[in-house]
């Protein structure tokens, strides 16, 4: 132990001798206040002008934001309406004369025709519901290329059964020119 703490120690009674009086103190302190010299931040008119100003600007941003994000989802969902358009004017015009070759072919049978046309139209239906789906979230690139994978299924199915019947009119052709 140094010196001051046995000098605290052994005069430590005369320590606990005087004790703060608190409202005294909080007396002499409201005392030394004086009324006049308070002042409020809410009764300056530059403080009030400077609120005000801060409040317009703030509600000019927000309402300026919202504008401009709600045009730009508007330009986005355009340029969605045109792309899907675009893709879907190719590949509808594609599947259409592709089923006009398979419904003309003289080689296939009226139940083979059938069975082959209806599979297409359930491929139609998904199509119809990946539509609505895409009409409803435009942003959605899934979507946008499940119609297009559903276009190329439809497109690949169409020229196998081509590739089939073509394949098998050639063999058929062969066989008369065998030795």
């Amino acid at each position: 132990m140094d010196d001051l703490e046995k000098h605290i120690q052994k005069n430590r009674h005369l320590f606990d001798e005087y004790k703060a009086d608190r409202q005294k103190i909080w007396q002499n302190i409201e005392s030394d206040l004086d009324a006049s010299k308070i002042i409020y931040l809410w009764n300056l008119s530059g403080i009030k002008i400077a609120a005000t100003i801060l409040i317009l600007v703030g509600a000019f941003s927000m309402i300026s934001l919202f504008i401009t994000s709600r045009f730009d989802q508007t330009q986005q969902n355009q340029v969605a309406n045109q792309e899907l358009n675009d893709i879907d004017t190719y590949y509808k015009s594609l599947v259409s004369f592709q089923v006009q070759l398979v419904k003309n072919n003289p080689k296939l049978q009226p139940k083979e025709k059938k069975e082959f046309l209806s599979f297409m139209d359930e491929l139609d239906e998904e199509y119809n519901i990946l539509k609505l789906e895409m009409s409803k979230n435009l942003n959605n690139e899934y979507i946008l290329e499940a119609i297009v994978k559903n276009y190329k299924k439809r497109i690949e199915l169409i020229e196998n059964l081509l590739e089939q019947i073509n394949d098998s009119k050639n063999s058929n052709d062969n066989e008369g020119y065998i030795l």
